[in-house]
């Protein structure tokens, strides 16, 4: 059953990257200003969508799945400061809180790995025989 609720976990938490990251290759220009908008370089998009496709498949596979676990909370972290933190707006906060939330799951993930069902325990179950 661990290996399922992992499985379910990793699902839970790559989708919204990978959907969010094929939004941005969608509406790339648009995607763009608004990083402008909020002071962030608008050069960065390419990171961004590498880091939301990348990671989100990293994650839902299991594949070096700490590391990319400690990369994708930071990333979380910093969009709720940069782009949620408008507590006068409700549904700002609840974005942020949501972000807050997701790296709480990436920090999990970076704790106690992928589980059983993942490229990581294939790989070093392999490295081990």
């Amino acid at each position: 059953m661990n290996a399922s609720l992992a499985l379910s976990g990793r699902i839970g938490l790559s989708l919204i990257f990978i959907i969010s990251g094929w939004g941005k290759i969608a509406a790339y220009a648009g995607t763009q200003q608004y990083m402008e908008s909020a002071g962030l370089p608008g050069a960065l998009l390419p990171l961004v969508i590498a880091l939301e496709l990348g990671g989100g498949l990293a994650i839902l596979t299991g594949t070096f799945t700490r590391w990319i676990a400690l990369a994708m909370a930071a990333f979380s972290l910093a969009s709720a400061a940069v782009f949620h933190a408008h507590f006068g707006d409700a549904a700002q906060a609840i974005n942020f809180w949501k972000n807050v939330a997701m790296a709480g799951g990436f920090l999990m993930l970076a704790a106690h790995g992928a589980g059983t069902l993942s490229l990581d325990h294939l790989w070093n179950k392999r490295r081990h025989a």
